[in-house]
């Protein structure tokens, strides 16, 4: 009650005390006062005169003990007079009991009087209802008599006491714990003894109870007193009770106890009681058995499969424990049919209900017919659960091999990629769900992922330093459509899509970006490994193990792989031809395109986007944004960075140039490649030129290559290496030739080259280098086109045709001089007439233009 009572205290102190109220009001009252704790302090002197006034009677004496003992510290300083009254001869006995009463809720405030309270239980001339109040209050001291267990052992031994006293000091006994274990064969020898009072036996055995593991040794004599049927049974039942305070039953003893004790004529009514004083904290068996024992009213309409086999199992246990309880089997029996009768059963668990069939009928219960009409119905379906495993097990063969298939080139050529054996053995559905999920598909291709996106360069890409805000429009009119950011534009690969663009705009970044955020199976293909055709360049990416195209063509056709084809401009019209053919004839399938703007038909089921080039306030957004990517040692960092930055284009536009020139910067310095060049030559401190950036950047490198080596940087011979690298369709330059080059051109500060490092099968540590970008390897291509000699007029002429050499053209037009630039305008002019391919002519114009 707390504080919401405080107000009232006084009206219940004054019922307590008024003599014209009825006793169990009075009762009442003082019940209430005893919840009310330091509250009901100021009223302790006036419930404690209530004890010693005869005129109450014993209800309202032993109420006010009962709340005077449960005030504990409060009660203090008037426990002397409680213990003066319990030993006062002249009080009556009805008071003295209440004064005990009241000592008993104390605890260790009554310590002190414990030895003149075992004084008066041991003095015989003292009232015997005194004496068994004095007992019991002992017995709920609990720790507090520890020190006194051998004078409660010794009452407890006492044949001439009275039982109820005994009983009293065998309840305090099994309240001290391990300090009554020297008396534990005397306590047994009491439940033992049929001559002894059947309270002090009843007592004995729940004292050892009571003592918990002290007592554990003693459980086998305790269920012997439990099945002996000459003691009373609420003796028995006590001991019982005691029993489940030692440990967690063993199935077959709960069995004992539930005959010997619960079906003594009172199951159904004792239920309930059992199952919350007993074994409360029992094992998942014992309540599961308990749950159904005797005659429970709520028993479920239907039962969980999984919990009618628990069930089952239980009765199944203790069916054998049961032989010779003849009403517990009797019960037994009827709940097994009625388990068997609400539960929904599985073709596996007919063994369990024939066990449970077989019990019955030979012990003649008419139930085992409910059992065996169960059975009859269930394998009925048994031959549909039977088909049901066989599937199964083939199923979880074929998951087996595709968690093997990984690192096993057998199973994968064999079992997976080999036509006849997937549709044979994998009777038509294997092929059907490695198409269609996702998990299976990633297990099909996982063994091949490096060499499908070796060509990717992952290795070297870090997605952070991509620029996301470059913009695509739907048509070639830019002011016809809206700029859209390419990110959100193109999230990911779904559908056929082909992204055209000028070179350096960041295309091939672009798709190599959504290679390496994309969680889906994805193969990166350059245009020019489709010359065979598309599928045949995946296929080779498979090491030779996807052998069955037409499983290939259907995981394309159904979306299950995504395909990147960069360069579309890089190859013949002829591969181009076979990559539309490919492309419209798996108009399902998810396929990205890139190539620089030419004349061609692109596919019809393909939607094309075209990548522009960055606005001016982009441009200043792109130059901040690379320089937390700068190289280690720039000598331009942070807002100096900036500043340099900004001073920088505040040059490159100004108006005073002629609109050629300011169209001719804007496009240089629109491309993300060319910018990003930029950065790294404003953070060393150089102006950047923008109509000859390469060059720039090819001195800067072979000065710091001539400080180093202290020789020149062989360009003539380099050129040609990469000359015949691009005739050859070589991507890996010779390192073993020019190491000392490639490690020069590797340096941060210059970022020609990148490299990229594996193990070979022979864990050999391997290492090959590559260009940046195709415009450095156009740099050096051209060098091989420039001069007088022979052979680079004859390049110039035998090269126009090859869309591999289109970006080395366009460097000609502003490397060349300018006779001989517009000499070789009006070659490819001609070209252009002659082929109906205007890709190279109309840039290089353009270019010529600047000049």
């Amino acid at each position: 009650m707390g504080d919401i009572a405080k107000p009232y205290i006084k009206e219940i102190v004054d019922i307590l005390k008024d003599e014209s109220v009825n006793s169990d009001a009075r009762s009442a009252a003082a019940f209430a006062l005893s919840k009310m704790g330091d509250i009901a302090k100021p009223y302790i002197k006036e419930i404690f005169d209530l004890i010693k006034d005869e005129s109450v009677g014993s209800n309202v004496s032993y109420s006010a003990a009962q709340a005077l003992g449960n005030m504990g510290d409060a009660a203090k300083p008037y426990i002397k007079e409680i213990v003066d009254i319990l030993k006062d001869e002249s009080v009556n006995s009805d008071a003295r009991s209440a004064a005990a009463f009241a000592l008993s809720g104390m605890g260790d405030v009554a310590k002190p009087y414990i030895k003149e309270i075992l004084d008066l239980i041991k003095d015989e001339s003292v009232d015997s209802n005194v004496r068994i109040s004095a007992a019991q209050a002992l017995g709920d001291m609990r720790d507090a008599v520890k020190p006194y267990v051998k004078d409660i052992a010794d009452i407890l031994k006492d044949k001439s006491a009275d039982s109820w006293v005994r009983s009293g000091a065998a309840q305090a006994l099994g309240n001290t714990g391990e300090t009554a274990k020297p008396y534990l064969k005397d306590i047994l020898k009491l439940t033992k003894d049929k001559s002894v009072d059947s309270n002090v036996r009843s007592s004995a055995a729940q004292a050892l109870g009571n003592l918990g593991d002290t007592a554990k040794p003693y459980v086998k004599d305790i269920l012997d007193f439990v099945k002996d049927k000459s003691v009373d049974f609420d003796a028995r039942r006590n001991a019982a009770q005691g029993l489940g305070n030692i440990k967690q039953l063993e199935l077959e003893e709960v069995v004992i106890v539930l005959d010997n004790v619960y079906y003594a004529g009172q199951l159904e009514f004792q239920y309930l009681r059992f199952l919350t004083y007993f074994l409360s904290g029992g094992t998942d068996e014992v309540k599961t058995l308990l749950k159904w024992t005797g005659y429970p009213k709520q028993i479920p309409k239907k039962l969980t499969h999984d919990e009618a086999v628990k069930t089952l199992k239980i009765f199944a246990k203790t069916w054998q424990s049961t032989q010779d309880l003849t009403r517990l089997r009797k019960d037994s029996a009827r709940k097994i049919a009625v388990v068997a009768k609400i539960a929904s059963w599985k073709p596996q668990d007919i063994i369990l209900l024939e066990q449970h069939y077989r019990n019955l009928k030979r012990a003649g219960y008419n139930e085992a017919d409910t059992l065996k009409s169960v059975i009859i119905d269930l394998k009925g379906w048994k031959w549909l659960f039977t088909f049901r495993n066989i599937i199964l097990i083939h199923a979880a063969f074929w998951l087996l091999l595709i968690f093997a298939y990984p690192k096993s080139p057998q199973i994968q050529a064999i079992f997976f990629w080999n036509p006849w054996v997937r549709r044979i053995f994998g009777m038509g559905y294997v092929g059907f769900l490695l198409a269609w999920i996702p998990f299976l598909r990633h297990k099909l291709f996982e063994p091949f992922q490096p060499s499908l996106l070796a060509d990717a360069g992952l290795n070297n890409f870090d997605e952070r330093i991509y620029f996301p805000e470059s913009g695509v429009t739907e048509t070639q009119i830019t002011s016809l459509s809206k700029i859209t950011p390419i990110s959100q534009a193109i999230p990911h690969i779904q559908g056929e899509i082909v992204l055209e663009g000028d070179s350096g705009l960041g295309k091939s970044m672009f798709l190599r970006y959504l290679v390496k955020t994309s969680k889906r199976i994805i193969v990166y293909l350059p245009a020019r490994k489709c010359e065979q055709g598309v599928i045949a360049a995946i296929q080779s990416k498979l090491h030779g193990q996807a052998q069955d195209a037409q499983f290939l063509k259907n995981l394309i056709y159904s979306g299950a792989i995504d395909i990147c084809i960069d360069g579309l401009n890089e190859v013949t019209a002829d591969t181009r031809a076979q990559i539309r053919q490919f492309v419209e004839s798996y108009f399902r399938g998810n396929i990205i395109m890139t190539t620089q703007p030419l004349e061609w038909e692109p596919p019809s089921t393909a939607k094309t986007y075209y990548l522009q080039p960055l606005q001016q306030s982009q441009i200043q957004q792109f130059l901040y944004s690379r320089e937390p990517h700068l190289p280690h040692d720039a000598k331009i960092k942070g807002s100096d960075y900036e500043k340099a930055c900004t001073k920088y284009l505040n040059q490159s536009f100004n108006t005073r140039q002629t609109p050629e020139e300011l169209n001719a910067v804007k496009r240089i310095l629109s491309n993300p490649m060319d910018l990003t060049l930029i950065a790294l030559m404003v953070s060393q401190g150089e102006h950047p030129d923008l109509f000859h950036l390469q060059e720039q950047q090819y001195n800067l490198m072979a000065e710091e290559y001539e400080r180093f080596w202290k020789q020149d940087f062989p360009l003539k011979q380099f050129s040609e290496a990469v000359y015949q690298m691009r005739v050859n369709d070589e991507s890996a330059l010779p390192d073993d030739e020019f190491y000392n080059e490639l490690i020069c051109m590797e340096d941060e500060k210059y970022k020609m080259v990148v490299s990229r490092q594996w193990q070979d099968c022979d864990g050999k540590a391997q290492k090959e280098w590559y260009f940046r970008h195709d415009k450095i390897m156009d740099y050096f291509i051209v060098q091989t086109f420039l001069g007088d000699g022979n052979e680079a007029e004859s390049r110039l002429i035998d090269n126009i045709g090859d869309p591999r050499f289109r970006g080395v053209y366009f460097l000609l037009a502003t490397l060349l001089p300018l006779n001989e630039a517009k000499d070789l305008r009006e070659k490819l002019i001609d070209y252009a007439a002659d082929t109906k391919d205007h890709t190279v002519s109309d840039t290089f114009v353009q270019l010529l233009r600047t000049r």
